[in-house]
């Protein structure tokens, strides 16, 4: 990569994080496609969940991955995040995240997954949850594409003063998989969200928190174990 294709990239990613405020405040007007995903499973965050909009499409005919395998409303409520709207792709066109600028899952997979499926969250605060998932060919595809997205990641652990950035990686393994999730701090040095690459079998996804301050691994968890069902 040139030297100038690098500070191109590194402009998008700026942008894109300093536009975060006004993209969720225009995407309040709740955008859903498909069907209500299942209730939460514990009685005491029945109503809270009950009053969120849901993220569920269903999946493409034989692939077993739908937004369904994606976090949803009341796993972000059990994070103390009050979740307002929602909208859904199967197309795998989503930004990955803000630190890769414009590349989708659909880019980093050369359009070799057998599925795709991706959601952004907004709040009635300001910010953004956002993830992008993909389902491998093979077990193999999915390391590698899992390598790739970490990758992607790390090229943002190391930035000049004053700018954001990601700490460093932890992991956990919950549903028979895992992850690693990384916390995002803004340019004053304060916790603000944070990221985390996934993969379950021959899923993998990218998560990524922006704004509110909340449990990264509490979410990251809550999206293992959706893309484990």
């Amino acid at each position: 990569m040139t030297e100038n294709r690098a500070v191109q990239q590194k402009s998008v990613r700026r942008n894109r994080v300093a536009a975060a405020a006004c993209v969720a405040a225009a995407l309040i007007a709740v955008s859903v496609v498909g069907t209500r995903s299942a209730t939460a499973d514990e009685p005491a965050h029945r109503a809270a969940a009950a009053a969120q909009p849901a993220a569920a499409a269903a999946p493409a005919p034989g692939s077993g991955l739908g937004s369904a395998a994606l976090v949803q409303s009341e796993d972000q409520v059990r994070q103390g995040l009050n979740p307002v709207g929602a909208t859904v792709s199967l197309a795998g066109r989503q930004g990955l995240s803000a630190c890769s600028g414009e590349t989708t899952m659909r880019d980093l997979t050369k359009g070799g997954a057998t599925a795709y499926a991706s959601v952004t969250w907004t709040f009635a605060a300001d910010g953004l949850l956002t993830e992008s998932a993909a389902s491998a060919p093979t077990g193999s595809a999915a390391a590698a594409w899992e390598q790739q997205l970490v990758g992607l990641v790390q090229d943002c652990q190391k930035e000049p003063a004053g700018h954001w950035y990601y700490g460093a990686a932890h992991t956990l393994t919950a549903a028979g998989g895992t992850a690693r999730w990384y916390p995002s701090y803004n340019g004053d040095g304060a916790a603000s969200g944070g990221v985390a690459v996934l993969r379950s079998g021959t899923r993998v996804a990218l998560v990524e928190l922006t704004g509110p301050a909340a449990s990264v691994e509490g979410i990251t968890t809550a999206a293992l174990r959706r893309l484990a069902s």
